[in-house]
């Protein structure tokens, strides 16, 4: 090994120990909600986006109507184009609305257009919520939700789910989402700065008091954006609130994708934005975590001291996140290489088929390139 790659592994490696170091204090600063939460004094609606979910949305609405607490809940339904049965199966209940959303006008997206239609319609609402429908929420997920909406003073919250999976693609890939933000945002910084950059967001569940919604203009100021949870909390952030991704491993869980091409397509569809939505900072990012948490791991393979010093400090980092988020520990973590490995390949994948105007998601055309 050369002097120089030595070098490069020397200082990979301390960024790996210097990132584990960060996200274990970041997962116990996590905010986490209370054991058990208080009624809620006000009304909440919560807004369920579907689009062809016939397989989810039974299950969705009957954990969402089993909530605890929440006296003044009530819930719309806003289908959007569904072509597999899915508004039949919602159930008959004075709770639940169902609303057939409008087609997405010209520069909206389909679910932001869902979404701000579903918010229109909530009424007299002081909070709303925003839920996927392959979530499945704990009996008092909500009312916990606001409880630590309340005490932290915030305007927005995003409880993280606890993602479960199945397949091998799955185990090394979804683990990845909660152990980017927790090892790469200063949550309590967060929290309070304006920064686009110090955002974070999971669009499956997400609470957001009615007033800071409405001041930083719904969802039609996201209307364009592929992954528009994480881009509603910079609007709220910009319009003056707060808010901040929390721990929801208690209250919620979620099966993202299921299998393989799933998680292919779907990472396919967002991580050409999620890692910076420009070309550059796209790739940059990608080849940053390739070189931090891949690197150091081969050179150990050579015999590399530094090299085994970053490889443990990366597994022990996975860990922890995943101890602190629900997530399954062992022996997943011991293959965090391979997990950054492969959503480098993921990233270049994105990249490429945004460059080329092919991105699709539930057959619709994304945008191309501006």
């Amino acid at each position: 090994m050369s002097r120089a790659v030595h070098r490069l592994v020397q200082g990979c490696a301390g960024l790996s120990v210097l990132a584990a170091v960060h996200a274990t204090v970041n997962t116990a600063l996590l905010r986490r909600p209370p054991v058990v939460p208080p009624a809620v004094d006000r009304p909440v609606t919560v807004v369920v986006p579907v689009r062809d979910e016939a397989d989810q949305i039974t299950g969705c609405l009957a954990a969402l109507l089993d909530q605890r607490g929440v006296p003044g809940l009530r819930v719309v339904v806003v289908d959007d184009g569904s072509t597999d049965g899915t508004p039949e199966r919602v159930p008959a209940d004075l709770r639940v609305r169902l609303l057939t959303a409008r087609p997405p006008a010209p520069g909206w997206l389909g679910k932001p257009n869902a979404c701000a239609q579903g918010a229109a319609a909530a009424g007299e609402a002081d909070l709303l919520v925003f839920l996927d429908a392959d979530v499945r929420l704990m009996p008092d997920a909500i009312a916990s939700a606001v409880a630590v909406l309340d005490d932290a003073g915030l305007d927005l919250v995003s409880p993280w789910p606890r993602q479960l999976t199945g397949s091998a693609a799955e185990r090394l890939v979804q683990p990845l989402q909660q152990w980017l933000w927790a090892t790469l945002l200063p949550l309590r910084l967060a929290e309070r700065s304006p920064r686009p950059s110090l955002a974070a967001a999971n669009g499956q569940f997400l609470l957001v008091r009615r007033t800071a919604y409405e001041r930083a203009g719904g969802h039609a100021a996201v209307r364009g954006e592929v992954i528009e949870d994480i881009a509603l909390l910079r609007a709220v952030k910009a319009a003056g609130g707060r808010g901040v991704v929390v721990d929801g491993s208690t209250l919620a869980t979620c099966r993202m994708y299921d299998g393989w091409p799933a998680v292919r397509d779907g990472y396919t569809k967002s991580l050409w934005s999620a890692l910076g939505g420009h070309p550059a900072a796209s790739a940059g990012a990608a080849a940053t975590l390739g070189v931090v948490w891949v690197l150091p791991p081969l050179a150990a393979l050579a015999g590399s001291r530094a090299g085994l010093v970053g490889y443990a400090a990366g597994v022990l980092n996975r860990a922890v996140v995943a101890a602190g988020t629900g997530g399954r520990v062992w022996p997943d973590a011991l293959a965090h290489p391979v997990s950054v490995a492969l959503l480098d390949v993921l990233a270049a994948r994105s990249l490429r088929a945004h460059r080329r105007g092919e991105l699709t998601w539930r057959g619709r055309t994304l945008p191309a390139p501006r």
